[in-house]
């Protein structure tokens, strides 16, 4: 018997992320997404000042698109 490979599919958020205008908000699995990082060193790069979350309300924080871009160019630079 042969294994079928395990297939995590793309999340729409991060598909479409190139086309969102700066002024969008994502949730934290598309954070977690671009980065290739967990949710726990999001966390600890929104306390050291990396990346900034946003609430929306008391259960939902979100992250700004462009701030999120910026933040990509650095690492690139």
């Amino acid at each position: 018997m042969s294994q079928q490979p395990i297939v995590n599919p793309i999340p729409d958020a991060l598909k479409n992320f190139s086309l969102y205008p700066d002024c969008a908000h994502v949730r934290l699995s598309t954070v977690k997404g671009l980065f290739g990082i967990s949710a726990a060193t999001v966390w600890r790069m929104v306390k050291a000042n990396k990346l900034k979350s946003h609430k929306l309300t008391p259960r939902t924080t979100t992250f700004n698109v462009g701030e999120l871009r910026q933040v990509l160019a650095a690492a690139k630079s």
